[in-house]
């Protein structure tokens, strides 16, 4: 297999027919193999590629002791509990708005909701002041509203606020450095959204994924936290074409033979288990993404299998 061809028979692709992409870049497990910048290589918004890092964060907690997939929202933010608060409520647990299944049934705390101020000054209030419309761990409804209490979850488990936990298990050993990342008006990064980083720095989660939780032979996250969360845990709805189900948070991907981290206008990192091979790409917020998800399946992705 000649990466160097299949990456350059792409990147003219993409430049003759105007591909709506800002970069991409193909690496193993320890390296980068090819970068293509299509504009300036700066931090940019990942969107929803921040809900991959954040889950991360809490299995990392989650193999310290301190947190746990059975974990309630009601034990661990018991002052947070409304009066007369509904049975389901009780029910919701680590592991259910870790798959998008928490049971409030609508998609709250959205990138549009959150720039009208929805939900301020505190998330937390809102999000549990919500009706629970199904049974927890039911239903799949992508919600930014279940990362961002993953987030909180952590931050309480831990006693660190999300950013520095993250820089100390997660940016720091990964050369990643501290990135700009959305804030609530309390001052709580936002664990479904707003990080913002350079395609390499990005798609550093999927290496570190690839090679099973280990970077530069150290240890980052345990083995049996990367299967659970890179394996199907829930189905999703015919909304998703081409998805085979959610994992923890991260998509699972039978076209690819794999499963990404994803995020609005295609912030994606596609990890490739069998073919050994991480595939990032980052796009401008105007442009056509099924057209450059199209090409890099079609171009890089499926040949990376030969």
């Amino acid at each position: 297999m000649n990466i160097e061809k299949i990456a350059k028979e792409f990147t003219d692709y993409a430049v003759d027919t105007q591909l709506p992409l800002e970069g991409i870049a193909i690496g193993d497990e320890k390296k980068i193999i090819y970068e293509q910048h299509f504009k300036p290589d700066l931090p940019r918004n990942i969107y929803s590629h921040t809900k991959s890092f954040t889950v991360t964060a809490a299995g990392i907690a989650i193999s310290e002791g301190v947190l746990s997939l059975e974990e309630r929202i009601v034990d661990v933010f018991p002052e947070y509990v409304p009066k007369n608060a509904p049975e389901m409520l009780q029910e919701i647990r680590l592991k259910h708005l870790m798959t998008m299944s928490s049971g409030f049934g609508k998609p709250y705390l959205m990138s549009a909701d959150r720039r009208k101020g929805i939900g301020a000054p505190d998330y937390l209030k809102y999000i549990l002041s919500r009706d629970i419309l199904e049974e927890p761990g039911k239903h799949f409804v992508y919600s930014t509203a279940d990362s961002i209490l993953i987030g909180r979850m952590v931050e309480r488990s831990t006693g660190q606020n999300l950013a520095y936990y993250m820089y100390q298990h997660i940016f720091k050993p990964l050369e990643i450095g501290f990135p700009i990342w959305e804030n609530d008006m309390q001052g709580h990064p936002n664990g479904g959204g707003g990080m913002h980083l350079k395609l390499s720095s990005m798609m550093r989660l999927g290496q570190l994924y690839l090679a099973g939780g280990v970077w530069k032979k150290r240890r980052l996250v345990p083995q049996e936290w990367i299967d659970m969360a890179s394996c199907k845990q829930i189905e999703v709805d015919m909304d998703n074409p081409g998805k085979e189900g959610y994992g923890y948070q991260f998509w699972i991907e039978p076209e690819i033979k794999g499963y990404q981290a994803a995020g609005s206008f295609g912030q994606v990192t596609a990890i490739l288990p069998e073919a050994g091979f991480v595939v990032a790409v980052q796009c401008p917020e105007r442009g056509d993404y099924d057209r450059v998800k199209k090409a890099v399946r079609e171009m890089v992705i499926e040949r990376l299998y030969l």
